[in-house]
């Protein structure tokens, strides 16, 4: 199977306000092949967040290499970064950070304009990604106007939009109503199978985790499989 995401060895420090450092993350090696469905297990504060922010190279490790799709992303510049992101990773986050002045169908489209992409045809994969998670009459609706339930579905159109082969999920049903989170994470969990994608999850619910293949869980710093 191929490999998705890899962390050789990772480490990942920061010095506060006296000088000292913070070690977040040590030791800290897995791969993910295509396919994986992952939960990131870990109470507030292990470090769930700086790892998935690593995974997505929105940050840079203070040791050891990451690849994604076998790509190595050490020595990599920001617009490097940038593009492979664009196309090889998807996020959804516990906040859909959806922008209040487009509607349902251009923030779901968002990524293909970032990339300059051809405006119809990203707003035609957009709607088709809007139908799939059940937003077929909210295409209009700005964030305003949607529940919290459908702006996380649009996040979830969002991040899928460019067809990533990775799917990054921070706490992506958190802000959410027990009922609501389990129909939305169902609904990620059969996108996920049926696109074949591979997908890290962190999550305080275990029993939304305890429905995902495989864990990875903070130890000490370290993430070890569970």
């Amino acid at each position: 199977m191929t490999n998705i995401l890899e962390f050789q060895d990772i480490e990942k420090s920061y010095n506060n306000h006296e000088g000292d450092k913070l070690t977040v993350i040590k030791n800290t090696s897995f791969i993910l092949k295509k396919g994986q469905l992952v939960a990131l297990i870990g109470p507030s504060g292990a470090g769930k967040s700086t790892l998935l922010h690593l995974a997505g190279i929105l940050d840079t490790a203070t040791k050891g290499r990451i690849f994604i799709d076998n790509i190595d992303t050490k020595n990599m510049k920001d617009q490097q970064r940038s593009i492979l992101r664009g196309k090889s990773v998807g996020f959804v986050y516990q906040f859909h950070h959806l922008l209040s002045e487009f509607t349902a169908l251009e923030n779901a489209a968002m990524p293909l304009f970032i990339q300059n992409k051809n405006k119809k045809e990203a707003l035609q994969k957009a709607e088709s990604l809007l139908e799939k998670v059940g937003l077929k009459n909210r295409l209009t609706h700005k964030p305003s106007q949607l529940s919290g339930g459908e702006k996380q579905r649009v996040a979830i159109a969002r991040a899928l939009v460019n067809d990533p082969d990775l799917l990054l999920a921070d706490e992506p049903t958190g802000n959410l109503d027990p009922k609501t989170a389990n129909h939305v994470f169902s609904l990620f969990l059969d996108i996920a199978h049926e696109r074949g994608l591979t997908a890290l999850i962190a999550t305080h619910n275990l029993d939304l985790a305890n429905r995902l293949e495989n864990r990875l869980i903070f130890d000490n710093q370290s993430v070890v499989w569970g």
